[in-house]
């Protein structure tokens, strides 16, 4: 017997409803106080902007300017010379920035 995969299936579930009852929550009379106490922790490890930052210590190596790099004006970002786009003023500006 062929079976038509397209034609609407109805069962004795289906046809009596939902029953709505069983898939509400039922209130239980008492407030819930339950504190999710990863998110307190989470909260304690992040960094506040003035944050005294003195005992610190730099994990990378910081290299000085080199010869063929510049920074520039507009993004403050260093980049090689052959990024370089024009020069205004003792100014260097990049080629993304010249716009």
């Amino acid at each position: 017997m062929a079976t038509d995969y397209d034609a609407p299936r109805r069962t004795d579930v289906e046809s009596e409803g939902p029953a709505f009852e069983t898939l509400a929550p039922r209130p239980s009379g008492k407030p819930s106080a339950i504190v999710d106490l990863d998110e307190t922790d989470l909260a304690d490890s992040y960094e506040l902007p003035g944050a005294d930052l003195s005992g610190e210590e730099l994990l990378v190596e910081v290299l000085p300017p080199q010869a063929d790099e510049f920074t520039c004006s507009s993004c403050f970002l260093v980049r090689h010379r052959s990024q370089l786009a024009r020069e205004q003023d003792g100014r260097l500006f990049c080629r993304d920035c010249e716009g």
